[in-house]
């Protein structure tokens, strides 16, 4: 694999979740406790062999490179290929890129200077583990120009490009925004490329004024370039709207779901030294996932806690997700919260969402 570079994108779909992306990338959404999203799309990368990962940035990325830093965590801290954070914006212009297209023809200078044969472009807002060398290998076993990942799933999202393929899992047709029933192959925003491939279609694309990815080049080149796809068979969930967010999180509380995402190949994430997750007699904890510098008082039922939360005696807090650095006061009443990093919460407050509805508290807040 180090004949392949990765690239991925950190803020391509911030919109599909302006709740938790007002004040970071979608990237650096923080997730399951202790992880941000990008960490699943870079840490695969780097199991898969790839030492040469480009960022492609966009707003509110400030974070996203605090959380990378050098990319010691994930051995990408190096003299030659590593961690490179990518502008916003290509050579030619100073502003920032509008849709997938202009953002690959800004990447065209850094996968021009690069020697790697294969090129895998991710995005980072799902869930998944997967060995992007055995794609690699399809894609040269097939000969193709594009190999397409994808992953059979319901969905009513409509954002979702599906997939029809032959039995040699070759795409014979493409669905952009379908409302599809039923189980379908969905395209999961990652595919294996030739790096000069790659560069001719962009540069052609751009050329002739071509805005979108997936419509002027993947359904428009279906007769002309060997368009292939890649089944995924394992865990995957893309983080689309809070809803999913929540659910994917709640996901993590199941333990044959977290011993398939975080068993075998490890996910990478930037490490902060805190002291262990104290529990005091009156405590109570149940089917929660408890982490570093945390203190428990009250009740924590079915819920996830990232470091440094205080919950007070007589709080009560069920399906809950509390950010880094909350502070639940006495006698709350928690139900369906998903609350950002740094808010307080008086003494005996009572908050409820549901399963389809989280109730949100931004970051920062005091109620």
């Amino acid at each position: 694999m180090n004949t392949t570079v990765g690239v991925i994108f950190s803020s391509i779909n911030d919109e599909q979740v302006p709740e938790l992306t007002k004040v970071r990338s979608k990237g650096s959404i923080p997730y399951g406790g202790r992880y941000r999203l990008v960490d699943f799309a870079l840490s695969n990368m780097v199991n898969s062999g790839i030492t040469t990962v480009g960022i492609i940035t966009k707003n509110n990325y400030q974070s996203l490179m605090d959380h990378l830093g050098s990319g010691k965590e994930w051995d990408l801290a190096r003299k030659e290929g590593g961690l490179i954070l990518l502008p916003p914006y290509s050579d030619e212009s100073e502003m920032l890129y509008k849709n997938r297209l202009e953002a690959l023809k800004g990447s065209s200078a850094f996968l021009k200077k690069c020697k790697e044969d294969f090129v895998v472009i991710a995005d980072s807002d799902a869930v998944y583990k997967l060995d992007y060398s055995k794609v690699i290998e399809a894609h040269i076993e097939h000969n193709a120009d594009i190999t397409l990942i994808y992953h059979e799933h319901e969905s009513a999202n409509s954002s979702y490009i599906i997939l029809d393929t032959d039995k040699g899992d070759r795409v014979k047709s493409i669905e952009i925004n379908a409302h599809a029933k039923g189980v379908k192959k969905h395209y999961i925003n990652a595919f294996v490329a030739r790096t000069s491939f790659l560069l001719n279609v962009i540069q052609t694309a751009i050329s002739r004024g071509y805005t979108s990815f997936s419509k002027d080049i993947l359904l428009a080149g279906l007769s002309t370039y060997k368009i292939y796809g890649y089944k995924f068979d394992g865990y995957y969930s893309n983080i689309c709207s809070l809803e999913t967010y929540f659910k994917s999180n709640m996901d993590m509380l199941d333990k044959a779901v977290r011993k398939e995402v975080y068993g075998g190949r490890d996910i990478y994430t930037k490490i902060n030294d805190a002291p262990p997750a104290k529990f005091t007699e009156t405590a109570k904890v149940k089917n929660s996932l408890i982490h570093d510098g945390c203190l428990i008082e009250g009740t924590v039922e079915n819920c996830i806690l990232f470091r440094n939360v205080k919950v007070s005696k007589g709080a009560v807090l069920k399906n809950c997700i509390i950010m880094s650095e909350n502070h639940i006061g006495e006698d709350c009443k928690l139900s369906y919260v998903v609350s950002d990093k740094d808010c307080i919460i008086g003494d005996g407050r009572l908050l409820a969402g549901c399963e389809k509805k989280p109730y949100f508290i931004n970051k920062g807040t005091r109620i």
